[in-house]
């Protein structure tokens, strides 16, 4: 490779790893996805992200570091000084940068933390953006399923995904590389698209959903989503629409993600281009009874995510699915390999490039995801976003800040999985274990039950060791130890 590749990353939000065809779900429909991973991308089917929610999850794996590090780990704590974030490196390495609005990632009220991020910012036109798919109501009774249902049009995404397009098409002439960032709203709740997306789908080929009662010893957070959502009586046939309607919107991503391809194709850069895409975290969508997510709840429907990377014309790629065990944090390092930039700061991540250019090449025997609060951090919740009083009985999410507002329900938990066993610890005591072969949906939480006690041990003493690895970092910069006149008149 002679040149430094052009970097696309495409992020969608809340988009299960299971709902493309290349993963085996029957009733997907995404044929540009399928197609990039049986002929150009490797697709990771065991990718996990480090906390299942937006915010925590993308301060990750932009920056390498894992949740607990720096302390964001929170809905409403985002990333004040952007120095060290993937984009902020790229831009310093001579990187043009062009993103979205929809980042999620560093913190729009403190004063230049956004301008160090970008060149280019696409900012959302009135009716277009993220609240384009509100206003239409959910079905009557059942305010908290997050459940709209189909409408006449969805352009959410589509004039971020117009004018990403249209900044790839100029690539051609300019000198510099890019790295564009898209972030996409879809399939992000409300649960809601249009009929061609929806007749995509045929509900005789959704698989059958996991239903609460079916399941034993699930996490307290569960427990009080269920109890504040109060969906018992949520029909069936309704539940079964759900999953369609979540299936068509990532349909809907489908198709811009074809948009996107095209583009660079139309632009005579894909050669020159590696492209990554990939989701912050899963969903619910029906499973447990739920919608939505939980911050500290950690089934593989909302941990493990859609990850697949083509590297530029050049490098070596053996496309295909690879059971490789992956950490979204790793994400950062391998954009940073093929960048040919070495990280300007100490970081958790390990470049994929050795499982991309074979699929059989191990990676991570472990890896981990965290969720959480302690019971002094009431400013980690949602609901106290709003003062003691909480959000208002009319907000969509009024069910789960709820549930968030709870102690027990939210309280601070870390897993770790090595493929066949998931382990949770939380503070409480209240730990959980899967047998992922003997049950695939975790189901059953097995942690009672004396067959498992060596396993569990073993996951718990890596766990300590992963902690005492990555509890912090040292800064690379040296400080003076000892005063001398010239300091001192500095600092008067």
């Amino acid at each position: 490779m002679t040149k430094r590749p052009n970097i696309i990353i495409i992020n969608p939000d809340e988009m299960r790893w299971n709902t493309m065809g290349h993963m085996g779900n029957p009733a997907a429909s995404t044929p540009n996805l399928d197609a990039f991973a049986q002929n150009e991308a490797v697709s990771f089917e065991n990718a996990y992200c480090q906390n299942p929610v937006c915010v925590p999850s993308r301060c990750s794996f932009f920056t390498g570091m894992y949740p607990h590090v720096n302390g964001y780990r929170t809905m409403h704590y985002l990333m004040h000084d952007g120095k060290d974030t993937l984009f902020a490196e790229l831009r310093k390495a001579g990187y043009k940068v062009w993103m979205n609005a929809r980042n999620d990632f560093i913190a729009a009220n403190v004063p230049g933390a956004m301008a160090s991020q970008f060149d280019e910012f696409h900012a959302y036109a009135p009716g277009k953006g993220i609240n384009a798919r509100k206003g239409h109501g959910v079905i009557e009774g059942f305010p908290y399923s997050h459940y709209i249902g189909v409408v006449d049009e969805v352009t959410t995404d589509m004039e971020d995904t117009l004018a990403a397009c249209e900044r790839i098409r100029r690539q051609k002439d300019e000198k510099d590389p890019l790295c564009l960032f898209i972030g996409w709203m879809n399939p992000h709740v409300p649960y809601v698209t249009d009929r061609e997306h929806y007749d995509r789908i045929d509900p005789a080929k959704i698989p059958e959903r996991v239903r609460y009662s079916e399941t034993e010893g699930k996490s307290e957070m569960i427990r009080k989503l269920r109890e504040f959502a109060d969906l018992s009586e949520f029909p069936e046939e309704k539940w079964k629409d759900l999953q369609r309607i979540y299936l068509a919107q990532c349909s809907y991503i489908d198709d811009m993600f074809g948009m996107i391809i095209s583009a660079l194709k139309e632009a005579g850069i894909y050669d020159d281009t590696a492209v990554f895409f990939l989701s912050d975290h899963g969903d619910f969508a029906g499973d447990f009874d739920l919608p939505e997510k939980a911050q500290n709840s950690f089934e593989d429907i909302l941990t493990k995510v859609p990850l697949l990377i083509k590297p530029p014309k050049g490098e070596a790629a053996d496309p295909g699915k690879t059971s490789a065990l992956t950490e979204l944090v790793d994400f950062y390092a391998t954009v940073m390999d093929y960048a040919g930039e070495e990280p300007g700061h100490d970081q958790f991540g390990v470049s994929l490039r050795p499982v991309i250019e074979n699929r059989q090449n191990p990676n991570r025997q472990y890896v981990f995801c965290e969720g959480g609060r302690r019971a002094c951090e009431k400013q980690a919740d949602e609901y106290h976003k709003y003062g003691d009083a909480g959000p208002a009985k009319t907000s969509d999410y009024w069910a789960k800040m709820n549930a968030e507002a709870d102690d027990d329900a939210h309280e601070k938990g870390t897993m770790i999985c090595d493929g066949r066993y998931k382990y949770v610890l939380r503070l409480s005591g209240k730990d959980e274990f899967y047998d992922l072969k003997e049950d695939p949906q975790e189901k059953y939480n097995r942690i009672q039950e004396e067959r498992y006690a060596s396993e569990i041990l073993r996951l718990k003493l890596q766990m300590l060791k992963w902690y005492q690895e990555t509890c912090d970092t040292v800064a690379r910069e040296y400080d003076s130890r000892f005063l001398t006149e010239e300091s001192i008149k500095k600092a008067e």
